[in-house]
């Protein structure tokens, strides 16, 4: 979840989560990868995760709607149909 200091603007909790779980699926999937992969998940298996996973219960409109709000917030961006994190800018 992000933090109370992000500098994005905030969302309800259960994007919030949908954020958290797709976040942590991107991280996961990364692992093991080659070093010139950026860490991504496709928007179709996104909204299959979400629909899937035990820690919410979203029917595919919501699931999409959820990834629109992430994109059009700064949580992620998309790359050929790719999501991938957005990563607060760190303090020098």
């Amino acid at each position: 979840m992000p933090s109370t200091d992000d500098p994005r603007p905030s969302l309800p909790e259960w994007i919030t989560d949908a954020y958290t779980v797709l976040s942590d699926r991107i991280r996961d999937s990364d692992r093991g990868e080659s070093v010139d992969r950026v860490p991504a998940i496709r928007r179709e298996h996104a909204v299959d995760v979400l629909r899937t996973t035990d820690e919410l219960e979203l029917d595919p409109g919501d699931a999409d709607y959820a990834i629109t709000r992430l994109l059009e917030r700064g949580y992620f961006y998309e790359v050929d149909g790719e999501l991938r994190i957005t990563l607060p800018a760190e303090d020098p």
